[in-house]
């Protein structure tokens, strides 16, 4: 074999990913569009952060309550300075499955990028509220807060208590049986934002703005159209997470068939499998 056919053999060229390939691996990259509801949640926020005031933000799953969270504290970036602890304005955590005080502890420091999460609960407390205090942390995201212990609660009051840092309980309904467990929980966070499902007309508004900014498509499907919009109502049931999932994966099958657009019919098959 001649060395430059064994060239070739080893070192193929990289073929170049088609316009339909890019599109489709851009529809399965996470990505978010702050919508008003969002835009009024994160004022909210600012003004409990800033007040130092305990709440809860309550809503059914999927209806966008943990990204907008989450993006909340990317606002709020970690800022490093050379020798001193990292300012972390905004925590963001997300709570295990029957958390308990350890759990807590731990995970507050692991976002801390603190090495050392061993010990007794006591030095855990010490070494969680000594980190608060020199990152300077105003604010504490808790995400599922509903699978709280009841003493995990009660960390949860002495933080806000005895730090002054503005704690934010995130969850179901279920959250507030949660706190009503413990009359002085319950009393320090009785502020409360709830996240709701779209009716009609933000259904409607709401899938203009995917088709414009998250799907992209290279000619428009029309989706706010009355039949499109009669499909989308009787299977998203108002709830963010499922539009965006039904829009994308009518997106990528449209693409993948070579078709330019979502058409009704392949927006209702796609549809089918979420009644």
């Amino acid at each position: 074999m001649r060395s430059e056919e064994r060239e070739r053999i080893i070192l193929p060229p990289q073929e170049e990913k088609s316009e339909t390939q890019v599109a489709i691996a851009r529809l399965q990259r996470q990505c978010f569009v702050e919508l008003a509801t969002v835009q009024q949640f994160h004022a909210w926020l600012d003004d409990k952060r800033q007040c130092r005031q305990a709440c809860r933000v309550i809503g059914d799953s999927r209806t966008g309550k943990t990204i907008a969270c989450d993006v909340y504290r990317l606002r709020y970036a970690t800022q490093t300075a050379s020798g001193d602890a990292p300012t972390v304005p905004v925590i963001y955590w997300h709570a295990t499955t029957e958390t308990g005080q350890r759990e807590l502890f731990v995970g507050l420091l692991e976002h801390l990028k603190y090495r050392i999460t061993n010990g007794t609960i006591s030095d855990l407390r010490e070494r969680v509220y000594r980190l608060l205090r020199a990152c300077q942390v105003e604010m504490i995201i808790l995400d599922e807060a509903h699978r709280f212990r009841p003493k995990t609660s009660s960390e949860i009051r002495d933080i806000f208590d005895l730090l002054g840092i503005a704690v934010v309980l995130v969850g179901t309904d279920r959250l507030d049986a949660v706190v009503r467990r413990d009359e002085q929980v319950h009393n320090r966070f009785m502020a409360c934002h709830r996240f709701y499902r779209f009716d009609s007309q933000m259904l409607e508004d709401t899938t203009a703005i995917w088709e414009e900014y998250v799907l992209r498509l290279p000619q428009p499907s029309n989706l706010t159209r009355a039949e499109m919009q009669k499909i989308l109502a009787a299977t998203t049931r108002g709830y963010l997470g499922t539009l965006d999932e039904i829009l994308r994966n009518a997106a990528r099958c449209a693409l993948q068939s070579g078709q330019p657009r979502i058409e009704a019919a392949l927006l209702s098959q796609v549809a089918l499998e979420y009644k």
